[in-house]
């Protein structure tokens, strides 16, 4: 290790304060973070470039320059035509001097125009706005058209729901149904029922403009609770339906617990006559073109006799008809033997079918009525006097999913939004193979070698996974009109986002070194091309390759099989991928870039699968994710490179969601979980001491430090810097730094220990948002000692052979994925002023290295016919792990040292 000298020093600290970017006055305007210059204007528009034809109220993150505002600054909100627009505002993050980072934004509901415009100033008065009422019993939250009723304790969610003075929703709870055997076979199958049973409710938010209720507790049957949930009730002013977030955990038996329905269901009143009661499904949501069932409970079309044109017309509309002594006399006296439809179900058991299905009443046959491809999952069930609809989010994406009204001719109907469908098999979590033999480490490393899946024996659990869910439930005064309902599928299917510019989130000097798109050079238009390729077909992938399901949508596979033209969702380590290499990462910084929705929604699938169903809530794993595998749960190295918070971070600050905001605050003591699981138990060097704790300082550590980094700006409690700073300090200590590679680790005080004296490089250390995370920290905690040592591993790293040894005394390894460790190359270059070292960091991103490199000229080639079962593109050279490193390296790059690819010569 070199000794730095006094001019080194004096380089680390002014680059240093360059980062974190020169503070403004507070009492002057907000200014960019590293010009000193005005903000753009801060303007909020439409990621799908247009106003949606509905809007149920929106939430939205706005980063701030550091000291540019103090932390109690108010905001109010401005449209197009410079009209007030009410505003409800909170802090998400503060920078070290107590300024605003990210604020978070509410408005209600209704036209908005095509872009508001956020600026420190009074807020508008909010008429009407959202009213909470607090009861010993209840929780009572007013929209203005709607009233919701919260009970405190007891099975329902929601007790009960308004219009105008009338009950049109009542008793929403939660359903799960179990048997304690996968298949019906020569022994009974035992079913049960559980339902919700609540243990915490509480007002996250209270108004004027948003109200969220937040509601805890077990599905329970008997003396039996489980399945823990956390559901949050969303309200915004003027809305006439609250956003639902339901999160599902499994805490049971994968052996004995198997799921056969998943769902949240409602009672709707029913007192129209029954020519009057409606029932409707949205079809397929073809852009704007959303696709409409729509019958009456008793139809009066279609008949032997005709009842009258007006009759016909209005049940058509589902508006009520008029004064039945109008009707026609031979259908007016024949109407009691015109059969009711009691019963009515939409199945959508795959993301290429469904069909619809009704029945008179229990006990008589189900008929088929109709069918479709992909549902946009909206159902309605109700009168001319009122009734409910419920929207179950990616309803065609998660299956097996259903939408079923029950009773709609009696008092009472049952409106169930299936999360997973009871005409479904069963959700089977049981690992998928016997162990093949495997009872050592040694055989389990074996098998490793040849399928690369991490295999032992009872660690392949799903027990403490988790998946949330986005429902939507209206209580109306009325039916739908039928060019209505279609407006409120496409707002359950794809919901409307307001959001920061790009150019704006930029300018706050926020998230990391990333740039604008910049195509003003041959060789920039090249690389921003090649990310709009990788990202399209990732894109694409997910259809053609139909990545969908309960379980698996919003990850994506790990590495292909050109022989037999698929992923290898069936070989190890090789299948579903798990956030293997920050393939999340790359996908939001793809999204800040570009502000593409097509990609904000990609990324956002891919942080409510991997934050849940890829990481444990519960359980002795807790705090952990699975490595990439078959099943998502399978493979037995539980790591805090998964469950890694830098990878949901930016998703919580443009959203300001806060079921991702609770996901990372249940990583802080995350290290806990490093006392219970033994990551390098297999390793020949695995067996630590008792007590002690073996950590990497990339996967492990740096992972960890996105979860105590984001909670010290989110609180601004200094315990959480004080963690990071323990292990800076500790490494700086170590002999040979962060080419040790790991050490005994503390999980008390955060530090490491030992001599470090070892040279153990990895090529994964650095590839879980280490660098990204490290671009932040060192902007922000002043440790030289610590900065010198990560620069000298960025600088170091990627060097050749010859010079490492000149270095070290021998070369550090093979130095794998050179092409993503261009980017440590770059920000030393950058951080140094090192021309040279810049033109060496676009070398690397361009040179051939080992398999997960990428270059500019992968191109796809399409199989049809028998080579395949459906279509497909193939990039035989693209593997998730080399997509994710080509596209975080580029970002970074094009980001610290755009100045020097013009030196760079490419083939």
């Amino acid at each position: 290790m070199t000794t730095p000298t006094r001019r080194d020093v004096m380089v680390q600290a002014a680059l240093a304060g360059a980062l974190a970017g020169p503070a403004a006055s507070l009492a002057g305007a907000p200014v960019q973070a590293a010009t000193g210059k005005p903000l753009p204007q801060t303007l909020a528009t439409w990621i799908d470039g247009r106003p949606p034809a509905l809007n149920a109220g929106q939430t939205w993150g706005v980063p701030w320059p550091q000291g540019a505002l103090p932390r109690k600054q108010a905001f109010r909100a401005r449209s197009a035509d410079g009209g007030a627009v009410p505003l409800q505002t909170w802090p998400l993050a503060y920078w070290p001097d107590g300024s605003l980072k990210w604020t978070a934004h509410a408005v209600g509901a209704g036209d908005l125009g095509a872009r508001l415009t956020i600026e420190p100033g009074k807020p508008d008065p909010v008429t009407p706005g959202v009213r909470v009422t607090e009861g010993p019993t209840a929780i009572e939250v007013s929209t203005g058209p709607a009233t919701w009723r919260f009970p405190r304790d007891g099975s329902a969610l929601i007790a009960s729901a308004t219009r105008g003075g009338r009950e049109v929703l009542r008793n929403v709870r939660l359903v799960l149904q179990t048997q304690d055997a996968p298949e019906i076979g020569p022994a009974p199958v035992s079913r049960k029922t559980f339902e919700s049973a609540l243990d915490k409710v509480v007002i996250e938010q209270n108004g004027p403009v948003r109200a969220v209720i937040r509601v805890e507790g077990r599905h329970k049957n008997a003396d039996r609770a489980w399945a823990p949930f956390i559901v949050r009730f969303y309200a915004y002013a003027g809305a006439d339906s609250l956003r639902m977030m339901h999160t599902f955990v499994f805490d049971g038996d994968a052996g004995a617990d198997f799921v056969c329905g998943l769902g949240v269901t409602a009672d709707v009143p029913m007192a129209d006559e029954l020519y009057d009661r409606h029932v409707r499904f949205t079809g397929q949501d073809e852009g704007q073109d959303t696709g409409l069932w729509a019958e009456a409970v008793k139809p009066l079309t279609g008949l032997r006799r005709d009842p009258g044109a007006a009759f016909r017309e209005a049940q058509v509309a589902g508006r009520k008809v008029p004064p039945v002594e109008q009707m026609a006399a031979p259908v007016r006296s024949a109407l009691h033997l015109i059969p009711a439809w009691g019963d009515f179900l939409l199945s959508q058991p795959t993301a290429d079918g469904f069909t619809i299905r009704k029945r008179t009443a229990p006990g008589h046959a189900w008929i088929r009525a109709d069918g479709g491809a992909r549902a946009s999952g909206v159902a309605y069930v109700g009168g001319a006097g009122g009734g409910a609809a419920i929207g179950l989010g990616n309803f065609w994406r998660a299956p097996p999913t259903a939408l079923e009204i029950r009773g709609a001719a009696g008092d009472v109907a049952q409106l169930t939004a299936w999360l997973w469908s009871p005409d479904a098999p069963v959700m089977d979590t049981r690992f998928y193979h016997d162990g093949l033999g495997m009872e050592t480490h040694a055989q389990e490393t074996e098998g490793l070698n040849i399928t690369y899946e991490d295999y032992e024996k009872g660690w392949g659990t799903p027990t403490g996974i988790a998946r949330t869910t986005e429902l939507r439930l209206w209580a109306l005064d009325a039916t739908p009109a039928r060019d209505r309902f279609p407006l409120m599928a496409q707002l359950n299917d794809r919901p409307p986002r307001l959001m920061a510019t790009p150019e704006r989130i930029h300018a706050a000097g926020v998230l990391g070194a990333w740039s604008l798109p910049d195509r003003s050079t041959p060789l920039k238009a090249r690389i921003e091309d090649r990310q709009d390729q990788l990202l399209n077909f990732y894109l694409a992938q997910i259809e053609q390759r139909r990545w969908y399901g309960f379980w698996d949508y919003g990850d994506v596979m790990h590495s292909y099989d050109v022989d037999r033209h698929v992923w290898r969702y069936d070989i190890g380590g090789f299948a579903w991928d798990n956030s293997e290499l920050s393939t999340d990462l790359w996908l939001w910084l793809s999204f800040l870039r570009g502000g593409r929705a097509d990609v904000f929604r990609m990324a956002e699938a891919m942080t409510r699968h991997t934050g849940e169903v890829d990481v444990y809530h519960v359980g002795p794993y807790r705090g952990l994710g699975t490595r990439h595998g078959v099943q998502h749960w399978g493979d037995s190295s539980k790591q805090p490179r998964v469950s890694n918070a830098l990878y949901r971070r930016i998703y919580y600050y443009l959203t300001a969601d806060e079921r991702v905001g609770d996901l990372m605050r249940e990583l802080v003591d995350g290290d806990q979980a490093l006392t219970r699981v033994n990551i390098g138990r297999k390793l020949e060097d695995g067996a630590w001491p008792k007590g002690e704790i073996r950590a990497s300082f990339g996967t492990d550590w740096s992972s960890l430090c996105g979860a105590w980094f984001t909670e010290w700006e989110r609180t601004g409690d200094p315990r959480w810097r004080d963690r990071i700073v323990a292990g800076m300090k500790s490494i700086t200590a170590l002999q040979k730094q962060w080419f040790a590679g790991s050490a005994t680790y503390d999980a008390k005080t955060g530090a490491f220990s030992g001599a470090g004296d070892r040279l153990a490089v990895s090529h994964l250390n650095a590839a879980f948002g280490a660098p990204e995370i490290h671009v932040e920290m060192l902007a922000l905690i002043r440790e030289p000692a610590y900065d010198r040592a990560w620069l000298d591993y960025c600088r170091w790293y990627n060097a050749s052979r010859e010079e490492q040894t000149a270095q070290f005394g021998r070369p550090l390894g093979p130095n794998g994925l050179r092409q993503g460790h261009s980017r440590l190359t770059a920000y030393a270059a950058s951080r140094l002023g090192d021309k040279a070292l810049a033109e060496r960091a676009w070398s690397e991103f361009f040179g051939r290295g080992v398999v997960e490199d990428l270059n500019l000229t992968t191109m796809t080639r399409r199989f049809a016919g028998p080579d395949v079962l459906n279509p497909v593109d193939e990039a035989a050279g693209v593997t998730t792990n080399g997509a994710a490193q080509w596209g975080l390296a580029a970002i970074m790059n094009l980001a610290l040292v755009p100045e020097a690819l013009g030196a760079v010569e490419v083939k």
